[in-house]
């Protein structure tokens, strides 16, 4: 009993439309992954909740009162952050960012005087790891591009703002069935798509890729701890 009062907690956020996509699946993997690291895992989808990511007065009823009350839905999703020490955002990478569901669940949620504008953030000390899956082929030049993007907008303009004591972004390419690309007039260039047993290889890999990332994030917590 004391044992499972000691486990560590961890939120798992997954931000894509649906359940059978690889979004879902990596979630779901990095869910049982966490548990058998010997976490206590919480597991939101926010198109499965039915989560709204359109702010409304009633999240936001007077900005500048920190201590204001915020919607009984928003409330809610806070609490479910509080108790986390760890969180992991799983989602699609759209346009180098989060897609608006994400986003948006950052904006109702981490409010001001909830996740910022406090001399003691109420997040302070948690860590975050964001992995996102990307369609674009992993040699592809705009990779690195899209990785200083997302490194800018969410370790440093969202979870340093925010007090994390740690956040990481895992970026997975190669998402796609069919590995694509770009060229240098825009033009879209697809791979044709793996079959068989090199299909199973592709996606064996991105597991792999996936499960190191999550495990270098938590060895990293014991490290810090």
């Amino acid at each position: 009993m004391q044992h499972s009062e000691a486990r560590r907690t961890a939120l798992v956020v997954v931000a894509h439309h649906r359940s059978d996509s690889l979004t879902a699946h990596t979630a779901r993997r990095t869910a049982a992954q966490l548990e058998t690291e010997g976490y206590r895992v919480d597991v939101l989808d926010l198109h499965a909740e039915g989560f709204d990511p359109r702010m409304t007065v009633e999240d936001q009823p007077d900005w500048g009162n920190r201590e204001k009350p915020y919607s009984a839905e928003t409330q809610a999703h806070m609490e479910r952050i509080l108790a986390a020490e760890v969180i992991v955002a799983v989602f699609p990478v759209y346009w180098q960012t989060v897609p608006a569901i994400l986003k948006g669940w950052i904006d109702r949620v981490w409010n001001y005087g909830f996740a910022y504008g406090r001399s003691k953030p109420r997040l302070a000390g948690k860590r975050i790891l964001w992995l996102g899956l990307a369609g674009a082929a992993g040699d592809d030049e705009i990779i690195d591009g899209m990785r200083a993007m997302l490194d800018i907008n969410l370790n440093q303009g969202i979870a340093y703002y925010c007090g994390f004591a740690h956040s990481t972004v895992g970026l997975l390419p190669d998402a796609e069935e069919r590995r694509q690309r770009v060229d240098a007039n825009g033009n879209l260039l697809l791979d044709d798509a793996a079959t068989g047993a090199e299909r199973e290889a592709q996606y064996a890999d991105f597991d792999r890729r996936a499960t190191e990332l999550v495990a270098q994030f938590v060895a990293a917590e014991l490290v810090e701890a």
